[in-house]
């Protein structure tokens, strides 16, 4: 089985947003990237687990948010590997707009975030390759396939591994206890997302944001 190693990094408030690095045992894949001020400790991090230039074989992002993809354009330079995104938050990342294919903000306090959290120029990119439902990265010796996951972005994906592993992007949590993520775009897609969960065969669920769980916890709080 792959090793996974957790990058946590501080995000706002008391609230931490967590990258995953995958070991497969020839190379590295990494899935999110922290926000561009948390760039020292994710690099030192990566050095730690022996990932250096040449053996990170792909980064994958789960939705275009500064908060997961700002470093995303720093270590394709740095490590040479190619970068994955859902073509649906494609516009998140070229633009720096986090409210690009967004329903309008209904509150002025979103607009506010609209503006503030941003990606910087020099972090933008155009992702190397867009994934959708389906694709699987068994090239890269990761034994995961997508599976589409919006209504926090209408890009977000989870990765579901051989094992029954769900890295979910920000479709759950965990910052009190297994939960659907609180920062929702599109409700009904949401809402359908996690319903969707229920036709896989998942074990333990990395979220975005907090404490791996097991998709057991998650029935037990949510149902």
């Amino acid at each position: 089985m792959p090793q996974i190693t957790t990058i946590t990094t501080p995000f706002i408030l008391n609230i931490t947003v967590n990258c995953y690095l995958v070991n497969t045992g020839d190379g590295f894949i990494l899935i999110d990237t922290a926000k561009s001020g948390q760039r020292r400790a994710v690099e030192t991090a990566l050095e730690k687990a022996g990932c250096r230039p040449g053996n990170l074989r792909l980064i994958i992002l789960t939705h275009g948010d500064f908060d997961h993809c700002g470093n995303a354009a720093y270590l394709r330079r740095k490590f040479v590997a190619p970068i994955a995104l859902h073509p649906d938050d494609s516009g998140m990342v070229e633009r720096g707009d986090m409210l690009w294919k967004r329903k309008q903000p209904r509150f002025p306090i979103n607009a506010l975030m609209g503006l503030l959290f941003r990606l910087a120029e020099a972090d933008r990119f155009t992702p190397d390759c867009y994934i959708k439902e389906g694709d699987d990265f068994s090239a890269y010796g990761f034994e995961a396939r997508v599976i589409e996951l919006p209504g926090h972005s209408k890009g977000n994906i989870g990765l579901l591994t051989a094992g029954g592993d769900l890295f979910c992007g920000d479709l759950l949590g965990n910052t009190g206890k297994p939960a659907v993520w609180s920062l929702v775009d599109d409700p009904a897609a949401m809402s359908a997302s996690v319903e969707k969960l229920n036709s896989f065969d998942i074990h333990t669920v990395y979220p975005g944001h907090g404490q791996p769980f097991t998709m057991a916890q998650f029935r037990a709080a949510h149902g």
